[in-house]
């Protein structure tokens, strides 16, 4: 049963003791500290009896203590042996100092932000070459020995990244055909030179939207997953289990990922490419009167099949950038839900941004080589 903190003054032979009672915890204590404070103000030399606490704990201790001004006073204490015990250890740790406040020097702050950023990314630069260094290790042991490779998973990730992707990308390609070739038939309308909107859709899409719409969304889609699902592997202990057990997760995940994507993209980009020029083909048709033979004769004739090349040459490199940030940023998950989210938000993030990249650099590599 609890009892509310309270004390009583008593006088024996010139002596004022302050005789303490109930339970000093920090749910009964209430106001009893204030008015002991209060009291031992009023009788400074007053002794302090705690033999009839019935519960003491750090809450009731420092109220003690603070009656006493901040200090252990043995002479004015009378209790148990734990009792004083505690109260010894409270005085101690409250005349521990404080430590002083942070000053506030909004330029350092902003100075060490910049370095600690740096130094983030010239760390994550390095991380990423030695993943690299490791992954071409791997592959190269992957194309010495194919019966290393998983090829069961293999498959199976071709099918979850390529197959299921396919409704989408064909989607997302048709509308951006339609797109274009809106845009095209406006402009050029006003020229009188409407005819040459297909040159735009079958170049425009051939070349640079087909390959980059594909990988953007399997960015966002294949990247996020594989970093995921490594992640939470790596949260589990599995990729510590397969160490243990000889087994380099290299082989048994990266790979997988890396030639299933290596696989697929290639494949998405052609449809891709198919949808695109049937969303431009219909919106000509309908807003042009451009016929589908008159469509697919003058891309046969005036665009060619060198862009289509073009297109797709980036294919496979931009399938080895989503696999390998994705498979990195996954590895690099540590063993907390907070990890795991930065890692997945970056891989898809980094992945997108180094598809924008490497695409201006195959754009200026194609122009240089006047193609």
């Amino acid at each position: 049963m609890s009892l509310r903190a309270d004390f009583r003054l008593e006088e024996a032979e010139g002596t004022c003791r302050i005789i303490a009672s109930g339970d000093w915890t920090s749910v009964e204590l209430g106001k009893a500290g204030s008015r002991l404070v209060q009291a031992v103000q009023a009788a400074p030399n007053a002794i302090i009896d705690l033999s009839e606490v019935a519960r003491l704990d750090t809450a009731g201790a420092l109220a003690v203590v603070r009656a006493l001004g901040g200090q252990m006073a043995p002479e004015r204490l009378s209790g148990r042996p734990a009792t004083l015990h505690l109260l010894a250890l409270v005085a101690d740790a409250a005349a521990l100092e404080k430590p002083a406040a942070p000053v506030n020097r909004p330029f350092h702050a902003l100075v060490e932000r910049v370095g600690r950023g740096i130094y983030s990314i010239g760390d994550d630069i390095y991380d990423t070459f030695a993943f690299n260094g490791r992954l071409l290790v791997a592959i190269g042991r992957a194309v010495r020995s194919p019966q290393r490779v998983r090829w069961a998973a293999c498959f199976s990730l071709v099918e979850r990244a390529g197959l299921d992707a396919m409704p989408i990308v064909a989607m997302t390609s048709f509308f951006i055909g339609a797109v274009i070739a809106l845009l095209g038939a406006n402009m050029l309308s006003q020229f009188g030179a409407q005819v040459f909107a297909v040159e735009l859709i079958g170049i425009a899409v051939l070349r640079e939207f087909s390959v980059i719409i594909t990988s953007v969304l399997l960015a966002g889609r294949s990247a996020s997953s594989f970093a995921a699902e490594i992640g939470s592997m790596k949260m589990s202990q599995e990729v510590d289990a397969m160490r243990v057990l000889g087994i380099d997760p290299f082989d048994a995940l990266i790979i997988p990922r890396f030639f299933a994507l290596l696989f697929a993209i290639p494949i998405l980009t052609f449809i891709a490419t198919l949808s695109g020029l049937l969303g431009g083909m219909l919106v000509t048709w309908s807003v042009l009167d451009l016929g589908p033979s008159f469509f697919l004769q003058r891309i046969v004739e005036n665009v060619g099949i060198t862009h289509f090349w073009i297109g797709m040459s980036k294919a496979p490199v931009m399938a080895a950038v989503i696999a390998s940030i994705g498979c990195r940023q996954g590895m690099e998950v540590g063993g907390d839900v907070e990890s795991l989210g930065r890692r997945v938000t970056s891989a898809v993030v980094q992945a997108i941004f180094s598809l924008i990249l490497i695409d201006a650099v195959f754009a200026l590599i194609y122009m240089e080589l006047d193609l």
